[in-house]
């Protein structure tokens, strides 16, 4: 009698301890779960395929662009999109922040696309990117993602910072210069006073990524940019917020798109898209968005997906923020944004960003 006793006793206790772990576990993959919104597709090319984005910057509503996109790659290709963010303490999504839990869905991503600007993660989370970039996945990189991070108080990860000058010489200025072919340089136009038309690179028009582009104007100003890569269209900036504004014949013509096969010390080789623009309300612009959502195809090497008859219309409706360093469409969740049918950018409010 003793030793059955002692037997249900310990078998109690196994299955106690059994239920502590797989609530805890449960209860971490809530808590991953509130930053991160899923849309999952279910036919064509992109099926049983995965994209990971990352959408954490301060000023041109890239927590606005990539739920857009990402929608359209579910709906209309089949790919599970997995959008995360930075969230504030009570579960918003906070545009520029670094709280930001659950990277390791990229464990299992075909693609990352970024819209990042300044972020220091937590060492876990900057774990995953780093395991992402050894294996070489492909990248698709809007605009600030050139200084995705800056990382002053961990040196595990200081590398990764745009600015970075340490004794890891072959991370000079960091993942955008390493990753992606340019870091941080500076304005080369003035936001909201002067756009941008984009012109494809003379001997590119073929390229995959420009199929079916034509007639790309965008609205956030340029930047300047010598990248380490092959460029495939340059910006004419303009004197004016609208596609016939006069040129700016001071400013030539830098490059404003381009690719890069890039590889990263001890790791095997990636292709990488960057675009200097993305800003939310550029996506409104049909030859912007096909050149994007091109990208994707290509950074995947899926070119033979990439058609001049691919539907590249927005799913539900998208109505962007004019980017603003000042406000931003205040307390959304991303569940928020679940569905085919949620609206792209809910929430009437919009406030000043504070830390």
């Amino acid at each position: 009698m003793h030793k059955v006793l002692q037997s249900l006793l310990l078998t109690s206790i196994v299955a106690f301890i059994f239920c502590l772990k797989t609530a805890n576990v449960r209860a971490q993959d809530f808590d991953a779960e509130m930053y991160r919104v899923v849309y999952k597709g279910d036919k064509g090319p992109g099926a049983g395929k995965n994209i990971v984005f990352i959408a954490t910057d301060h000023e041109y509503r890239g927590e606005e662009s990539l739920p857009a996109l990402a929608k359209i790659l579910a709906k209309n290709y089949g790919f599970t999109c997995t959008v995360v963010y930075a969230l504030d303490s009570a579960g918003n999504i906070f545009p520029g922040g670094s709280n930001i839990k659950g990277l390791n869905v990229l464990e299992k991503a075909d693609l990352l696309v970024m819209f990042m600007r300044f972020a220091s993660f937590p060492d876990e989370e900057m774990q995953h990117i780093d395991d992402y970039v050894k294996r070489g996945g492909p990248i698709v990189a809007f605009r600030t993602s050139t200084h995705a991070f800056e990382i002053k108080n961990n040196p595990k990860w200081a590398h990764y910072s745009w600015d970075y000058k340490g004794d890891k010489a072959n991370w000079k200025d960091g993942f955008g210069e390493y990753v992606l072919g340019e870091t941080w340089v500076s304005h080369y136009g003035t936001n909201h006073k002067q756009s941008s038309k984009i012109i494809i690179e003379k001997g590119q028009e073929a390229h995959p990524i420009m199929t079916a582009v034509r007639d790309i104007w965008v609205q956030s100003g340029g930047y300047t940019a010598e990248p380490k890569g092959t460029v495939l269209a340059r910006g004419q900036v303009l004197n004016g917020m609208t596609p016939t504004s006069e040129p700016d014949k001071t400013k030539e013509l830098l490059p404003v798109a381009w690719i890069k096969e890039y590889q990263v010390e001890g790791g095997k080789k990636g292709r990488s898209f960057t675009t200097t623009h993305g800003a939310s309300e550029d996506l409104l612009n049909e030859g912007f968005r096909r050149m994007v959502l091109n990208a994707t195809f290509w950074a995947m090497d899926m070119e033979k997906d990439i058609k001049p008859s691919n539907d590249i219309a927005f799913v539900g409706p998208y109505k962007p923020t004019t980017f603003n360093f000042t406000g931003y469409k205040a307390n959304v969740k991303p569940a928020d944004l679940a569905g085919w049918d949620s609206l792209i950018m809910p929430g009437e409010i919009v406030k000043k960003k504070t830390k």
